[in-house]
């Protein structure tokens, strides 16, 4: 049975049956940030129970404010990205904002559409994970014009002044090419990302990692690649060299997934022919023919960061320096590499 909103019931009400005040409730309802999380959660437990419903339009206009926050990321269809808007929609959901996801597929000039339609219906702040080149700022300067805090994630812009919520892109890199290492890779071929800060700090992880065994880096072990389907063109470039990699590092695990697909279909084993390695962790990698071993990013913390990041620079009066939060990668083994 469907609950109805109860039109009796007040704020007043709620404050004297926690014994707080109206204006205890009344912060928590427009989601302020200066309530202490027990006394949050008692309010919203009561919210629940006697289903009140705030009168949205007229909160927006007391607050001046939409509720609303803007995210734009370049692939919805990554469970990597889908995992940071459920990591954001979680952290924002209590206090009361909505979300609109908008998807730039990768391209900077959609991406730059959907920024200026969001600035249009006037969202409270944006979280991006850019798709603009590292010269282009235009977008940045756009949102700044309208004083709207935003924060990026997983993309960074040294240029930019604002808070950043990721990885540590070369430790990433690192990370991985060092697992390969360890057992017993020597000609590790990487199917590297797009250039921006993302595949740059991979690319520039998995050379440092070459470099501190004493391997040499070779050239035509390096291809590029975004996806599952060009991850698997690439790996078949990579498959006709000689000597043919005995590892293949992905940039992301969509293009190690490809690679994978490509190397069985040569007939050749995972992991005893070829070892691979991903990036990210999505919901599907231990489900693939040969479980993939990869790096988790804990895409989900990083959306609860950057949200809590945006939530608190909406409702502070005064500008805060940036902050730049690191969450740290875990590797995760599995059969792809033999472990």
């Amino acid at each position: 049975m469907a609950h109805t909103s109860n039109p009796a019931v007040r704020l007043k009400d709620i404050a004297r049956d926690l014994n707080v005040s109206v204006m205890t409730v009344s912060k928590v309802v427009r989601g302020c940030s200066d309530v202490g999380a027990e006394t949050r959660q008692r309010v919203m437990a009561r919210i629940k129970e006697l289903n009140y419903q705030p009168n949205w339009v007229a909160r927006s206009l007391a607050a001046r404010r939409t509720f609303i926050i803007g995210l734009i990321v370049p692939d919805l269809m990554h469970s990597f990205f889908a995992e940071i808007a459920k990591g954001i929609s979680a952290a924002i959901r209590p206090l009361g904002y909505d979300v609109v996801i908008c998807n730039s597929e990768e391209n900077a000039a959609v991406e730059s559409s959907e920024v200026d339609r969001l600035l249009a219906r006037q969202v409270d702040g944006l979280i991006l994970a850019s798709a603009q080149p590292p010269e282009t700022l235009s977008v940045f300067e756009r949102i700044e014009a309208r004083n709207l805090p935003f924060v990026l994630i997983d993309r960074r812009f040294s240029e930019v002044r604002a808070p950043y919520v990721g990885a540590d892109d070369e430790a990433i890199g690192r990370m991985a090419t060092e697992h390969l290492i360890a057992c017993g890779c020597r000609r590790i071929a990487h199917i590297a990302g797009p250039k921006l800060t993302t595949g740059i700090g991979r690319l520039n992880g998995y050379r440092a990692a070459l470099d501190t065994a004493g391997i040499a880096f070779h050239e035509p072990y390096v291809v590029h690649a975004t996806d599952d389907a060009s991850g698997y063109d690439a790996a078949r470039l990579l498959l006709r060299l000689s000597p043919r990699p005995d590892a293949i590092f992905g940039y992301n695990d969509p293009t190690a997934a490809g690679a994978m697909k490509a190397i069985l279909e040569a007939g050749i084993a995972i992991p005893s022919g070829i070892k691979v390695m991903g990036v990210g962790n999505v919901h599907y990698s231990d489900l693939l023919r040969v479980p993939l071993s990869t790096i988790d990013q804990r895409s989900t913390a990083i959306g609860q960061q950057a949200a809590d990041i945006l939530v608190k620079a909406i409702g502070s009066k005064r500008k805060r320096p940036p902050r730049t939060v690191i969450v740290e990668p875990a590797l995760v083994a599995r059969e792809s590499t033999g472990h």
